[in-house]
């Protein structure tokens, strides 16, 4: 709470001092965060009336012409024209579309083309069409409408500027729409604005017509967008420069990344490094997808917090040019606007992902320890809020969302969506994950464009890694907090020249399930060095024990800390050497490896079954078949004595019941 309260007084300092500070040093999604939480459009609206609709129908495009002129103009009022063409394809046979649009905000005028006559009550505006139209239609509806001159913390005016800011569900205060992260559509924006002034929009500038002292600026997203992410940003005498990235797959192209700002602003520090971060993330997410992207200071009071990542042009709080910030919402144009939340019960995958993008490109500056230095003060940030205690993933937030405060929670949507992927990068491996996220951020098929839900990323997890780990979303995604472990180990002689190892781990909170991880323990001896083993914990209570010849002298759980959200003791002691039935079939590295002539394998069966383990060389040659019989649950191991074998590669292999695994050992000697 005292992070809180100083960034509040910061925040109220750069409000105060509108254009007199660069932000350089906050952590971008504690920006982000604190601008969802703080801004005025902060509500839903699923309960608008006993009678809100369930979708019949998916839109297409949203064509949208604004008269916003006189909103530039002293006293910059906050009404405006418009016309809205909508083109949606009808899933199920309906003669009436309802739309989202805000009573005190939007007054509705007449709608045209299919659309016949209209409704406008308790926040839905209903649409009768000309006809009753069948599933695969494609239907137009016209909509004639005025924006109210009221302030609603959708749509902004003030100091010559002109801003919109929608998420999570602030779009319909400036225009009638489907308004949910799952309806996502093409946009194509027309706005009249005073000749001296700029305006941005998503997508690409299709042409700007000058007309007097008038000037049509006309917007086109040739990529679907969610109505949260749809914006427009102007302002008299708004500074523009212009940076250009060539892609990957073709140097000879570029897209223009557009910066605007206010007078006395400073953003040379990003346009510097624009360039950069987006190859980076391009390497590892698939390339930049769109025509263009940008970059925006508010040009109006009103957006004192953070950023907002709207689809190809982000909003910046005035001053906030902020390589952290930066880092973080562009990174949403990968998670967050190409492959959008599903619904809001699924925010963690926008938010958790753009968290741990901040840690992945101080990586890419600084190496592997400022990442890690970027993750352990996200665990910081999960433990300073003992009573964040809901999952990351609420299936019921999808149709009854909670209040900001707790869906944009900086300890959990944020630090522990970010700490949960680096765990995750942890427990499958740097090959594997990367690799999951390339082709989740590719997938054409199932989310570039579109949506995901956690289940689809889970699903996602299992295809990459070729093995079902689902445990892993299930625990870190779906259940609240965090796992406590009570570990205990001892050493004993054992037989001549030899020591035996015990170690028992032991998960003891109360507030979430038994969490299955891999563990590493660090193993010091009184001579030579350390070694590290990783084994999988399955099972609460597990016991594993191992043979050394030298004597072991302590024993340090997760030396790395790479499961940064985790409370966990240590301790000599008694072991009571009762193990639980394994949970799956598991085979573990052999121990010691590389070894000479003698090493253990070590695997476990969650039922009785029969036991092959055969011993391969490099050329697929069977060498040794030590095992074949069969065995009852538990875990057990087995020697192999290589003494008449050469140094060199070898792989063993286990087949029990259906469950087939391989992995490699070396001899030398």
């Amino acid at each position: 709470m005292k992070t809180k309260l100083l960034l509040t007084f910061f925040l109220f300092f750069l409000t105060c001092n509108y254009l007199s500070a660069q932000v350089v040093d906050q952590r971008g999604w504690i920006m982000c965060s604190q601008k969802r939480m703080k801004s005025s459009n902060h509500y839903f609206f699923n309960n608008d009336s006993p009678n809100t609709p369930k979708h019949k129908f998916d839109v297409q495009n949203y064509k949208l012409t604004l008269d916003i002129r006189s909103c530039f103009i002293s006293p910059y009022p906050h009404s405006y024209n418009a016309t809205e063409i909508i083109t949606f394809r009808v899933d199920t046979a309906l003669n009436s579309i309802s739309l989202n649009a805000i009573n005190t905000s939007l007054q509705i005028n007449s709608v045209s083309l299919k659309g016949v006559s209209f409704t406008h009550s308790a926040n839905i505006l209903t649409i009768t069409l000309d006809s009753t139209y069948n599933p695969g239609r494609i239907i137009q509806v016209g909509i004639n409408y005025q924006h109210l001159n009221v302030s609603d913390g959708g749509f902004y005016t003030g100091s010559g500027g002109v801003f919109t800011d929608a998420e999570p569900e602030g779009a319909r205060y400036w225009f009638p729409c489907w308004d949910l992260p799952s309806d996502k559509a093409t946009l194509d924006l027309t706005a009249k604005v005073p000749a001296n002034a700029k305006l941005g929009s998503n997508g690409r500038l299709n042409d700007s017509t000058l007309t007097g002292d008038t000037l049509y600026y006309h917007w086109v997203s040739r990529d679907p967008v969610a109505t949260y992410l749809m914006v427009m940003t102007g302002k008299v005498n708004y500074n523009l420069d212009i940076v250009y990235w060539h892609k990957i797959s073709n140097p000879s192209d570029s897209i223009p990344i557009r910066f605007y700002y206010n007078s006395g602003e400073n953003p040379s520090g990003v346009e510097s490094i624009i360039a950069d971060m987006t190859t980076y993330y391009s390497t590892l997410f698939g390339e930049h997808p769109f025509e263009k992207n940008g970059f925006t200071t508010a040009p109006a009071p009103g957006f004192a917090w953070g950023g907002m990542e709207n689809q190809t042009l982000t909003t910046f709080c005035a001053g906030c040019w902020s390589t952290y910030l930066t880092s973080h919402e562009f990174a949403h144009q990968w998670f967050g606007d190409m492959i959008t939340c599903g619904t809001w019960g699924d925010v963690w995958l926008n938010e958790g992902f753009a968290t741990y993008c901040e840690a992945l490109y101080d990586e890419h500056t600084g190496g592997y320890t400022s990442y890690k230095n970027a993750i352990l003060s996200d665990a910081n940030s999960y433990f300073a809020e003992p009573n964040a205690n809901w999952p990351m993933y609420n299936p019921s937030w999808a149709e009854n969302p909670p209040g900001p405060d707790t869906l944009f929670d900086e300890a959990i949507t944020y630090a522990k969506g970010a700490c949960v992927l680096h765990m995750l990068r942890y427990a499958i491996g740097d090959v594997y994950f990367f690799r999951l996220l390339n082709s989740y951020a590719t997938d054409t098929v199932n989310f570039k464009f579109g949506n995901s839900v956690t289940d689809d990323f889970n699903a996602k997890v299992v295809e990459i890694i070729g093995k079902d780990i689902s445990w892993f979303i299930d625990e870190w995604a779906k259940q609240p907090k965090h796992p406590v472990y009570q570990n205990v180990y001892d050493a004993e002689p054992y037989g001549t020249g030899q020591w035996q190892l015990g170690f028992q781990t032991q998960q003891v909170q109360t507030n979430t399930p038994f969490h299955i991880m891999p563990l590493v323990v660090k193993i010091t001896f009184a001579s030579g060095p350390d070694t590290s083993i990783r084994v999988m914990n399955y099972a609460n209570n597990d016991y594993f024990q191992w043979i050394f010849d030298r004597q072991p002298t302590g024993l340090v759980f997760d030396p790395n800390n790479d499961i940064v959200l985790k409370e966990a003791s240590t301790v000599v002691g008694v072991i009571s050497k009762k193990l639980q039935t394994p949970l799956v079939y598991s085979l573990y590295q052999n121990y010691p490896n590389p070894f000479n002539p003698v090493t253990k394998i070590t695997y476990d069966l969650p039922k009785k079954s029969n036991v092959v383990i055969k011993v391969y060389d490099v050329l697929g040659r069977l060498i040794l078949q030590p095992l074949n019989e069969a065995m009852e649950a538990g875990r057990h191991s087995i020697e192999i004595n290589a003494t008449n074998l050469p140094s060199g590669v070898y792989y063993y292999k286990i087949e029990a019941g259906s469950f087939t695994d391989v992995k490699k050992m070396v001899l030398v000697k």
